[in-house]
């Protein structure tokens, strides 16, 4: 229930390959105008690709950010519409929340997710039950480094160039999960410097694509 990457309840992605220097960057809880559009302005500067595990309220509650998202060529998945702990939910519950934040962003982003991350990392065999039908990959992530807490740009980014290594799913937060429009602009002043860092030793980020197996369309 509690480790992100266990797959005692079904398949989870939780790093790309060992072999080389490759990197996924993903984002959670967004969209957020007062974070993702930075963060898109950077990516597309950089020319990075990224993965933006939304939520549906807020899909629907920023329909302009909402619409940017959906015009760039990332990646974007399911974070749930309200971002509850699924693990002691049952299974109606959790297909209610999976399937409106299914709804909500193929209505505003006109774009079908693929994949599937669980607010916290928190499951129980009915959220692979219900992402199998919607036909999504679940996915953890490697390097999380609370950017959530607010701990300062400069420290967001030092973390994250600490814990750097090969495949990594780096977790970021362009939004809150608790509030409509919460602060993450240390995460969105941090991003530059951490794309710098870790092309600085030689990796390279990419497409979050690259580790999916999941059928465009199936289940939906």
């Amino acid at each position: 229930m509690f480790a992100p990457n266990s797959t005692l309840f079904g398949r989870v992605i939780g790093r790309g390959p060992r072999e080389g220097r490759t990197l996924f960057l993903t984002f959670d809880d967004g969209p957020n105008p007062g974070a993702t559009d930075r963060i898109l302005e950077v990516l597309e500067e950089r020319s990075v690709p990224a993965a933006f595990f939304v939520l549906g309220r807020h899909v629907r509650l920023h329909p302009q950010t909402a619409s940017r998202l959906a015009r760039s060529p990332h990646v974007i998945g399911n974070h749930t519409q309200r971002h509850p702990k699924l693990h002691l939910r049952g299974r109606r519950f959790i297909e209610g929340e999976l399937r409106a934040a299914h709804a909500s962003i193929t209505d505003v982003l006109e774009r079908t997710p693929r994949c599937f991350r669980a607010p916290h990392g928190l499951r129980n065999p009915a959220v692979h039950s219900v992402a199998r039908e919607l036909g999504y990959d679940v996915f953890g992530w490697t390097l999380g480094v609370w950017d959530s807490s607010c701990p300062g740009a400069e420290e967001i980014r030092a973390r994250v160039r600490r814990g750097l290594r090969p495949g990594a799913i780096i977790l970021l937060h362009d939004g809150d999960g608790y509030a409509s429009e919460g602060d993450r602009a240390q995460t969105a002043e941090a991003l530059d410097g951490i794309i710098r860092d870790a092309r600085d030793v030689g990796y390279e980020f990419r497409p979050l694509t690259e580790l999916m197996t999941a059928v465009p369309g199936a289940g939906a």
